[in-house]
C-alpha cells in the first residue's frame, strides 16, 4: 500500500463556511423557493379547478342577437405567404355584411403584401379596406394599431394577426361577451394547426393546450383577469379611447391593454369554444426571438402597472394577488438562475443546502412563463381527448432551458428599457406555410 496517497472527502473542498455570507444568503434562497413553491401551487390549483370546479361560459348561449358594427384589424408586415388566407376566411364568416368592416393594415411592407391587400379591397370596396403606413413610420404592432384609431367603425374592434385561420362562427362569438356592459375585452382560444411538423411544434402545442384550455379558463372560472393575447380577441372602443388607446411603445401590447382596462375596471372575458388557429414557429432561433420579445414587453408592463394594479380600487383582492403573479410570470425566469447560484455559493460555504437545491430542482420546471406546469397539459390533454400525446409531455423541460435563458435576456433587455427609453426594435415572426397552397383546413375536436 502506497502510504504517500490520502483519501480526501469530497465535502473538504467546499470553501471554509462564512457565516456573514451565508446569514446574507439564505433568506434570499428561502424567498426565491418560497416563489418556485407558490407559483407551482397556483399551477395546481387551476388545475384542479379545470378538472372538477364549476365551469364558467356565460356567454356561450348567445347566438341570435342584433348584432353590432365590428371593426376587425389584420395588422401585416410582410405577410405574402399567408395574408390571402386570413381574408379569404374573413369574407365568409358568419354576421351580418352591413356590420362588419376589415381593415387591413400594410405595415411598410416591402413584399407583395400591399398589393394581395388591394386586390381585396378591389374585389371587396363595400367589406375590406386598406391602409398603407408609411416606409418611416414607428415599427411594431402596437405602432400600427395606434393608426387604426381614426378609422375604427362602431364600438367594438377584434384583432387578428395574419396567419390565423379563423371559422365561420367565430367573429360572433366573440362579440357575444360584449353585450355584457361591463366588458372590455375578449380573448378567445388559439390551436396550433402546424403541430405535427417538428418537435418544436409539438411542444408549442402542447403549451398552447395547458395555457388556454387549463390556465386561460380556470381564471375566467375563478373570476380573476384572462389575458387579452392580442390576436382572436378584441376591445370594447370606448373602454379602449377611455384609458388612452394603444401605446405605440408597448412591445407586449396586448398585456399592456389587459391591465389598462382591469385597473380603470373593465372585465376581460375568455371563449374557450371559440377557438382559431396559428401558424407556430418552426425553428429554435426563431422561438427564441419571439420568447425575448414576449419577455422584454411583458416586464415592461410589470414594471409599469404593478404598482397601479395593487392601488386599483376597481380590482378584487383576488384578482390584484392572481394579476401580480400573473405580471411576474417571465421575470421568473432570471429569479431561478440567481436561486441556482445562491444555493449553489451556499453550498461552497459548507451551509448543507442540499434539500432547497433538490426541492428547487424538482419544482422549478413548471413555474415560468407561456409554458404551463406538466400536469396543466397533462389535464388539457385529457380535456381536449388526445391522451395519446400525454408521452410527450416530459419533453417540456427541452423548451424550459431554451425558455429559462430567451426570458431572462427580454428581463434584462426590459430593465435597459427603462433605464434608456428609446426606439424599440421589432423581430418579425417568420411565415413558413406555402402561399401557393390552399389555405390549411384543420377540423376542431370536441372542446369541453
Amino acid at each position: 500500500m502506497n502510504k504517500g496517497l490520502v483519501a480526501v472527502p469530497f465535502a473538504s473542498h467546499a470553501l471554509p463556511a462564512h457565516a456573514g455570507l451565508i446569514d446574507v444568503l439564505q433568506p434570499i434562497a428561502y424567498v426565491i423557493v418560497s416563489l418556485v413553491v407558490f407559483y407551482t401551487a397556483r399551477h395546481l390549483f387551476f388545475t384542479m379547478n379545470r378538472l372538477f370546479g364549476r365551469q364558467r361560459h356565460p356567454y356561450l348561449d348567445i347566438t341570435q342577437a342584433s348584432w353590432p358594427l365590428v371593426t376587425v384589424i389584420i395588422p401585416a408586415h410582410n405577410e405574402q405567404p399567408v395574408i390571402a388566407h386570413i381574408l379569404e376566411r374573413m369574407i365568409v364568416v358568419d354576421y351580418p355584411r352591413d356590420c362588419l368592416k376589415i381593415l387591413c393594415v400594410d405595415d411598410r411592407s416591402t413584399d407583395a403584401t400591399p398589393v394581395i391587400l388591394d386586390e381585396f379591397a378591389a374585389r371587396y370596396p363595400d367589406r375590406v379596406q386598406v391602409l398603407h403606413r408609411p416606409p418611416d413610420a414607428p415599427p411594431g404592432k402596437a405602432a400600427a394599431l395606434v393608426d387604426t384609431t381614426a378609422h375604427l367603425a362602431g364600438d367594438i374592434v377584434l384583432v387578428f394577426d395574419a396567419d390565423y385561420l379563423p371559422g365561420p362562427g367565430l367573429v360572433k362569438q366573440l362579440v357575444a361577451p360584449f353585450f355584457d356592459p361591463e366588458v372590455g375585452g375578449v380573448m378567445g382560444r388559439v390551436v396550433p394547426y402546424n403541430s405535427g411538423t417538428n418537435l418544436l411544434t409539438h411542444l408549442l402545442e402542447l403549451e398552447r393546450s395547458g395555457g388556454y384550455q387549463v390556465d386561460q379558463q380556470a381564471r375566467a372560472n375563478l373570476r380573476l383577469i384572462p389575458q387579452f393575447g392580442g390576436t382572436v380577441g378584441g376591445v370594447r372602443v370606448s373602454a379602449l379611447r377611455a384609458i388612452g388607446g394603444w401605446d405605440p411603445q408597448a412591445l407586449a401590447e396586448d398585456t399592456d391593454i389587459t391591465y389598462r382596462l382591469a385597473i380603470a375596471g373593465w372585465k376581460i372575458a375568455y371563449q374557450n369554444r371559440s377557438e382559431c388557429y396559428e401558424e407556430v414557429v418552426e425553428s429554435w432561433p426563431a422561438r427564441y426571438r419571439q420568447l425575448r420579445r414576449w419577455s422584454r414587453g411583458h416586464n415592461q408592463v410589470l414594471f409599469r402597472h404593478l404598482l397601479p394594479l395593487l392601488r386599483s380600487p376597481h380590482v378584487t383582492r383576488r384578482e390584484r394577488i392572481d394579476g401580480a403573479l400573473l405580471l411576474g410570470i417571465y421575470a421568473m425566469a432570471p429569479v431561478l438562475l440567481v436561486g441556482w447560484l445562491v444555493l449553489y455559493l451556499l453550498w461552497l460555504c459548507g451551509d448543507n443546502g442540499g434539500g432547497l437545491l433538490l426541492m428547487l430542482a424538482v419544482v422549478s420546471y413548471g413555474t415560468f412563463g407561456n409554458a404551463a406546469a406538466f400536469y396543466e397539459i397533462a389535464a388539457a390533454l385529457r380535456l381536449d381527448g388526445e391522451r395519446d400525446k400525454v408521452k410527450g409531455v416530459p419533453l417540456i423541460l427541452i423548451g424550459f432551458f431554451v425558455s429559462t435563458y430567451a426570458a431572462t435576456a427580454g428581463f434584462l433587455a426590459a430593465i435597459g428599457d427603462m433605464l434608456r427609453p428609446g426606439r424599440i426594435h421589432w423581430h418579425k415572426t417568420p411565415r413558413y406555410r406555402d402561399q401557393a397552397a390552399a389555405a390549411p383546413d384543420p377540423v376542431a375536436p370536441p372542446r369541453p
